[in-house]
């Protein structure tokens, strides 16, 4: 008894779609992680963004293909890296992303386990999906914040007067 052809067709268009889906996963060089960019949608609360988000993956690429989109939640403020790798050769264990409170943030750095003879990095970052890399070492393992952009604040007109005054007590020339 044959198919309906509708259905033949249905299977060879899912088909195709794994092939392609599967191969485009082995070619990690053509995802570009910086340029993502969430699906423009209501958010769920003033300020809310998202992070990548993946429990316990075998690596950074796997953590962020296959990144759950969710919003994190209201008394969250950071996204969340966690690397977890041997230390002799440097070979990922597993990785972990989330969001992050504040106080979470305050673990940022590395730590060598000598009992299991692996290190953990934990970096957090604030900003919409902003924890792209996993942190490697103490120079990216760090709690980094948003800088405020120049220009960005509304323009405000300072009397002359008041800058004069502020600059010459910031270069310490101020007499009272």
């Amino acid at each position: 008894m044959a198919l309906p052809m509708a259905l033949q067709t249905i299977t060879a268009v899912q088909v195709l779609s794994l092939v392609a889906i599967c191969s485009a996963v082995g070619k990690s060089d053509r995802v570009n992680f910086y340029n993502i960019k969430p699906p423009v949608q209501a958010t769920p609360f003033p300020n809310s963004f998202k992070c990548f988000t993946c429990e316990r993956a075998r690596d950074n690429y796997n953590c962020n293909i296959w990144a759950e989109d969710k919003w994190c939640s209201e008394d969250t403020q950071f996204c969340m890296s966690v690397h977890h790798f041997h230390s002799t050769h440097g070979k990922t264990k597993f990785v972990t992303k989330r969001c992050a409170a504040q106080e979470e943030c305050h673990q940022s750095g590395c730590r060598h386990h000598k009992e299991t003879g692996h290190t953990e990095c934990v970096s957090c970052c604030e900003g919409m999906i902003c924890n792209v890399e996993v942190p490697t070492n103490h120079t990216n393992a760090v709690f980094s914040l948003r800088a405020i952009a120049l220009g960005s604040a509304p323009c405000q007109t300072t009397p002359p007067w008041k800058t004069l005054v502020l600059t010459l007590g910031l270069c310490g020339q101020f007499i009272l």
